[in-house]
Formats: structure tokens, C-alpha cells, sequence
């Protein structure tokens, strides 16, 4: 297999993957505190906040949950909120009148089919309106402990940028990096997947961006074969 040197001098296998065991320690001690970026102080919140979050910033999302939870704070208010009066007060997220509906209606599904609490079910939460697998595995990994990947943008390219897949559809994706990490014996459990899924997210934003990843900078150089990084 053909090599290249890293910033160190070390050789590195071209293109072959980046052990997870070892990724998930050095991010682990880049990003010790990781956790998610969305403010929600329960899980009715958290659920409502990354509903909010597709196609924007969690910083932006921030900026106007907490108006929102402070006029409709649980399932029940925000069911019987007006349209108009939601969209107003979400509308800096872009295309306010749709995130409205959305949220209003998964507010309607929470009241009539969990007495207004969230659901610590994967196929549950899924029925709701607005709510897919990634946001599901937000809230059951984030709020309620449990081992999952959730797989956005950030995830899927970082995943594939250190040869643990070449897949682009997030289930795909979650399957290949599951199979990394188990095999690689770094761990299956919440500290093992859910942790490992936040610290790739931040390491995404702040270091290997979409684009002008600044590889020189990162702490995974050695052992990243940047695979898609010209």
C-alpha cells in the first residue's frame, strides 16, 4: 500500500481507515465536555430545538428558542399556539411559517399520543410529525442516554474523509461507523457513539470544515488518510 509522511515525519497508510479507538481518544481529549449545542433544559425542548435546527445553525436556533419555550414551554401550550404568532417569532430561521407548522404539529402529536411527554421510543418518535432517525437519535442518545449515532453533515463527511466509509445516505453511514467503532473495540455504549457523534460534529466545525479543512491544525493528521481532501 502506498504511504505518505505525516506533519511528524511518521509514515501513514494512504487511504487506509483511521482507527476509531484512537480518533475517539484524541477527540476525546480535544473536546472533553462535548455536548450538544442546542440550549433545552428537557426533552420536549431538545426535541423542538433540533427539529428547528435542519438547514440552519444551532446558534441561530438558540437565539429564538428562548422566547419560544417562554410563551409555549410544553406540548400543550405550543399545540394550541396560533401560526401566525409562532412563525413570527421563529421566522430569523428562514422559511418561519413551515418551521411553524412543523413544530406545532409534533407539539399536536406529543399531546395525543404521549400525553404531551416525549417518547423514549425510536419508531414512536419517528411517527411524530417532522421527527426522522437523525433527530430521534438526538434526543433517545443525548436526553436519555442511550448508545446511538446521530449522522449530519458533519458526521458523514468527517466519516468518510478517515476511510471508515464511502456512503453518502445517513443510514448507511451510521451502519459503516457503528461497524468502525465495534470493531476497533472503542466502545458501543452512550460514551462510545453518542459522545463520539457530538465530538465529530465540533471537530467538523471548527477544523475539517467542508471547505479548506485545515488539516495542518488537526490533531487526527497522523492518522486521517484525508480521503476527499485534495
Amino acid at each position: 500500500m502506498p504511504r505518505s509522511l505525516s506533519r511528524n515525519g511518521a509514515e501513514r497508510a494512504a487511504g487506509a481507515p483511521a482507527p476509531a479507538a484512537i480518533v475517539a481518544a484524541e477527540l476525546g481529549e480535544l473536546y472533553p465536555d462535548a455536548r450538544t449545542e442546542l440550549d433545552h433544559r428537557n426533552a420536549m425542548e431538545l426535541l423542538v430545538a433540533t427539529v428547528l435546527s435542519a438547514q440552519t445553525t444551532d446558534v441561530r436556533v438558540n437565539q429564538v428558542t428562548p422566547q419560544l419555550f417562554s410563551r409555549w414551554p410544553d406540548a400543550a401550550a405550543l399545540a394550541e399556539a396560533e401560526e401566525d404568532a409562532v412563525t413570527e417569532v421563529v421566522r430569523p430561521l428562514g422559511m418561519g411559517a413551515t418551521r411553524a407548522r412543523r413544530i406545532i404539529g409534533l407539539a399536536q402529536g406529543l399531546l395525543e399520543r404521549h400525553g404531551g411527554e416525549v417518547p423514549d421510543d425510536q419508531a414512536q418518535l419517528e411517527a411524530l410529525p417532522g421527527v426522522g432517525r437523525k433527530t430521534a437519535h438526538v434526543v433517545r442518545g443525548t436526553w436519555f442516554g442511550h448508545p446511538l449515532l446521530a449522522v449530519d453533515t458533519h458526521v458523514g463527511r468527517l466519516a468518510r474523509r478517515l476511510g471508515w466509509t464511502a456512503r453518502t445516505e445517513p443510514r448507511a453511514v451510521e451502519e459503516d461507523v457503528v461497524a468502525q467503532v465495534a470493531h476497533s473495540g472503542a466502545g458501543t455504549e452512550a460514551e462510545g457513539l453518542t459522545v463520539l457523534g457530538l465530538r465529530l460534529i465540533l471537530h467538523g466545525r471548527r477544523v475539517c470544515t467542508a471547505r479548506a479543512p485545515r488539516c495542518g491544525e488537526c490533531v487526527l493528521l497522523d492518522r486521517c488518510p484525508q480521503v476527499g481532501v485534495s
